[in-house]
């Protein structure tokens, strides 16, 4: 993409926006905000957005999920029967009222419906396990909308729901999903931060497990474990001051960012709304659930909070929302559009500074901000010298000046 068309401007100044994700985001033009806890994607946004849900996308498909895209409007029906319609038991609820004064909410959670629809397909046990998913858009009506991506009021949720013939199926299955969770924060380049968590599963179970990255900028409290390198939430400390994997009570507080959460439900909605599977001895049995959540733009926002630095962004490898950032600067246009096309016709990602009215020192600021991880730099200086020049954002762009002949195999190996 050539920058020159990009609708989109950066701001040379932070915005007033709460959280430095959002700060960045905004500053950048990756996204927009709308009003409180509501922002839009914009182009380099989307991107990210995109290859973040991507990359969750082919790990759940590893474990065998099946995706769907269920309704954002929901009937309240299945929600009064198992008691979460009342604004008591939920109390973040978008409802309104359709023109035959129908009663109908915006989707806050999919358990109700997913349990609901699967009444029509499972019947017999050779019909489970079953894995579905969604990436769907969510509504909660939060009192306070705040730090940028990481707490809105309309964002999209990837959401799991497993259904298993017995305890023992949902548990092999549940161990499997932590170690996608594990596979896909490593990819989007947090996995050294984000630690797996014992959650209070509340009515469901014992214990949940959420996904903490530890991060200044989390509004939860967590608790690590020296012994094990897992950790505990703060409403588990307050019931028992030890760790519930080693029992140990060597435990360090931490400020952390929940990027993903994991639940066993039991068969608590599949036993309200009548779902049933027959058994192998012709017995009716109720499917065990479990509920696997992440939300792509709280990620977004949870890797920029880690990786960023006082000049912008700095993306990991797997979501930048492009491979290279060329910068033609002064005496080099025609070798950087020479480069361009070559890149392109190789297939590529790129995003290609080419705005002619712009300066030197903008174009450099922009690329800083932006944060794509490789940087070409193309000037009069390497055309006479034959050269580009080479930097990677996370290395404070410590320059390298490459052949011009060897430039494409070093981009291709270093991408």
């Amino acid at each position: 993409m050539k920058q020159s068309t990009l609708f989109t401007k950066t701001q040379k100044t932070p915005p007033k926006e709460d959280g430095i994700n959002a700060q960045l985001l905004v500053q950048a033009g990756f996204i927009h905000k709308e009003m409180a806890g509501v922002y839009s994607f914009l182009p380099l946004g989307l991107l990210v957005f995109n290859r973040i849900v991507g990359i969750i996308r082919e790990e759940m498909n590893a474990i065998g999920g099946q995706e769907l895209e269920l309704a954002s409007l929901q009937d309240a029906e299945p929600w009064k029967k198992t008691g979460r319609w009342s604004d008591k038991e939920i109390d973040i609820w978008f409802k309104t009222k359709l023109k035959n004064e129908t009663e109908v909410g915006l989707a806050n959670t999919h358990e109700e419906p997913m349990t609901n629809l699967l009444r029509h397909h499972i019947s017999s046990w050779r019909d489970l396990p079953l894995y579905i998913y969604q990436f769907q858009t969510k509504f909660r009506n939060e009192l306070r909308a705040r730090n940028g991506l990481l707490r809105t009021r309309e964002f999209v949720m990837k959401d799991l729901y497993s259904f298993s013939k017995n305890k023992e199926e949902h548990d092999q299955f549940y161990e499997k999903v932590k170690e996608a969770y594990h596979n896909i924060f490593s990819r989007l380049g947090i996995g050294d931060s984000t630690l797996l968590t014992f959650a209070s599963g509340g009515s469901f179970s014992e214990y949940s497990h959420e996904f903490q990255a530890i991060c200044e900028a989390g509004e939860d409290t967590i608790y690590v474990c020296d012994e094990c390198h897992i950790a505990v939430n703060k409403e588990i400390i307050e019931k028992q001051s030890t760790c519930p994997e080693c029992s140990k009570s060597n435990l360090n507080e931490k400020r952390a960012i929940e990027v993903g959460n994991i639940f066993p439900l039991g068969t608590r909605f599949a036993d309200t709304l009548g779902l049933t599977f027959t058994d192998e001895n012709g017995e009716a049995k109720a499917p065990v659930m479990g509920s696997y959540g992440i939300g792509p733009g709280r990620a977004m926002a949870t890797i920029i909070e880690l990786l960023h630095d006082k000049k912008g962004i700095v993306w990991p490898k797997e979501v930048a929302p492009f491979g290279i950032h060329l910068l033609s600067l002064m005496g080099g246009e025609s070798d950087a559009e020479n480069l361009y096309k070559e890149l392109l016709n190789k297939g590529i990602d790129i995003l290609y500074d080419d705005r002619s009215e712009t300066s030197a020192g903008e174009k450099l600021a922009d690329a800083d901000l932006i944060g794509i991880p490789l940087r070409i730099v193309v000037s009069a200086k390497t055309h006479n010298e034959d050269t580009i020049e080479v930097s990677m954002r996370a290395k404070e762009n410590e320059q390298e000046y490459i052949k011009r002949k060897d430039a494409l195999k070093f981009l291709q190996e270093n991408i």
